[in-house]
């Protein structure tokens, strides 16, 4: 694998972490959810880490920002796919407070490192 510096990144490990624990929680989805909630799901949080590696490898300011800011939003639709799969009641409550303290860390996070970046 190539050794790039966005790799040292805690923003970049928090993502990649993140990934892993949704695979797990989605994976206790009904089934019939695979194409539906799983799969955006899975995407949104895989987005979140890509960005930040395709964003630190950009030349420009203005384009390392951008796609910093396309991980964070790709966060919110992560977000956006617990609250939906929570009102389902595909996610039960240890899970939540996983999720709750996981993704406020990573959004303050990364919204740090938007702010700070060079």
């Amino acid at each position: 694998m190539l050794k790039l510096n966005h790799k040292n990144l805690d923003v970049w490990k928090l993502a990649v972490k993140l990934v892993s624990t949704l695979y797990q929680i989605t994976s206790k989805y009904p089934k019939e959810e695979v194409f539906g909630l799983i799969s955006q799901t899975r995407r949104a949080s895989v987005s979140i880490s890509a960005n930040i590696a395709e964003g630190s490898s950009r030349k420009s300011l203005v384009e390392r920002k951008r796609f910093f800011e396309i991980s964070r939003s790709s966060l919110v639709e992560v977000d956006n796919h617990i609250e939906v799969a929570i009102e389902l009641g595909f996610i039960g409550e240890k899970s939540i407070n996983e999720l709750d303290e996981k993704l406020n860390e990573l959004f303050a996070k990364l919204s740090k490192f938007i702010e700070k970046a060079k």
